[in-house]
């Protein structure tokens, strides 16, 4: 049996970059300061569902949400074995929170039709809030699997699993269609293939088109290279639950944080040196 898959995928600030410029002062992330990447846990997920459409055949789309250099995180998804992309992009989108965010996505995995599987990656690296899979799934009245760290079996309509918990895993079994969170532990996402890459590199959604013409767009479509574009009247999203005024997230305080060293002990690299530190370290109680 094949599956008909959707990845949810974000284009995330590579927060291994930090820098002074990176917070705004309103508490939101300063993108422009920082790298774009996609966020490493959706490239899992994306793994995932190449692995299943390379075992058992079927089709996998890939959708992202954001501004129009967000097309860039989908062309990334195409070379690494995406069949489509789609571009979630409309102004009326901008400071949407998790809530937001899972209802924009929502209506767009409504509009592509009921999928067989949904994934998703445990968490973004800019948010940390693990909020968007669970959400999303609660929106589209599916069943959830979190914390996916192995997909043991799926066939005859259901899926097992392996989950990740604080004290060790569990397996579960449930009915498809449904919606899984996977974590970093689940695979190791291929690179980009050399093939697609050639094949994908000129695959655009038509914000990135200077002077957008219907015939090019018509010759990418036919090429398979055109990046569907969609926005608040595609889906069929209510705009007053789509960005900030669906979005009852608040910054209420920031505190930066910085760490120093206010003093250092050099330890000599011998064996005196060494118990010297042991010792130390006894007597104060951090070894026992």
């Amino acid at each position: 049996m094949s599956y008909e898959i959707i990845v949810c995928v974000k284009q995330v600030p590579d927060t291994e970059n930090l820098t002074g410029d990176a917070m705004k002062e309103d508490g939101t992330v300063n993108r422009s300061a920082l790298p774009a990447i996609v966020n490493p846990e959706d490239l899992n997920a994306l793994e995932l569902a190449v692995s299943v459409k390379d075992a058992h055949g079927g089709r996998v789309t890939v959708i992202s949400m954001g501004p129009p250099n967000a097309a860039e995180a989908l062309r990334e998804c195409l070379y690494r074995g995406a069949d489509t992309a789609v571009l979630l992009t409309d102004r009326r989108f901008a400071a949407s929170d998790t809530l937001a965010t899972s209802y924009v996505l929502s209506c767009a995995v409504r509009a592509l039709g009921s999928p067989d599987i949904l994934l998703c990656g445990r968490q973004a690296i800019d948010g940390d809030t693990a909020q968007i899979g669970p959400q999303l799934a609660e929106k589209l009245g599916l069943p959830q699997f979190t914390y996916v760290e192995q997909l043991a079996d799926i066939g005859d309509g259901c899926v097992t699993v392996r989950r990740a918990l604080d004290d060790g895993y569990e397996v579960v079994r449930g009915p498809l269609p449904a919606l899984l969170t996977v974590t970093s532990e689940a695979n190791a996402p291929r690179p980009p293939s050399a093939k697609r890459v050639m094949r994908y590199k000129k695959a655009r959604a038509a914000c990135e088109l200077v002077n957008e013409d219907e015939t090019l767009l018509g010759e990418l479509r036919q090429r398979g290279l055109l990046i569907e574009q969609w926005g608040l009247e595609e889906i069929g999203a209510e705009e007053a639950a789509c960005g900030g005024s669906g979005s009852p997230t608040r910054v209420k305080k920031i505190d930066s944080v910085q760490l120093r060293s206010e003093e250092h002990k050099p330890v000599e690299p011998t064996t005196e040196g060494l118990t010297e530190l042991v010792e130390e370290l006894i007597a104060e109680h951090i070894l026992d």
